[in-house]
């Protein structure tokens, strides 16, 4: 990863409270694992950004150094990495996922 793509996501990552990396967008998300992250976070209600790795081949590979995580999508909530969607949905079920929100005083959605 170059140090140019290195600060991009830095960058995202500091700059929003949530942040989900996924395959296509929100509206049209491009794989059911990012449909699934998507759907946990709409029911959770809160306000996030989402980053299209399929528009940069850059950030598509770089995010998996960045993180040392294999797979996309990948959740970041104040610059800590969550995980993917299997994750996000174990927590969710549980309801750590809310709490973390919660703790971590994340915007609702507007």
């Amino acid at each position: 990863m170059t140090d140019d793509i290195h600060a991009r996501l830095q960058g995202l990552v500091d700059a929003n409270d949530v942040v989900l990396f996924m395959k296509g967008s929100p509206l049209f998300p491009q794989c059911g694992f990012s449909s699934r992250a998507i759907a946990i976070l709409g029911h959770l209600s809160v306000a996030f950004e989402s980053v299209d790795v399929l528009q940069d081949q850059g950030v598509r590979q770089g995010i998996k150094a960045f993180s040392d995580w294999p797979t996309i999508p990948q959740l970041y909530v104040k610059g800590e990495f969550v995980g993917g969607s299997d994750i996000m949905m174990e927590m969710f079920e549980s309801g750590e996922l809310q709490q973390l929100m919660e703790d971590k005083g994340v915007a609702q959605a507007a």
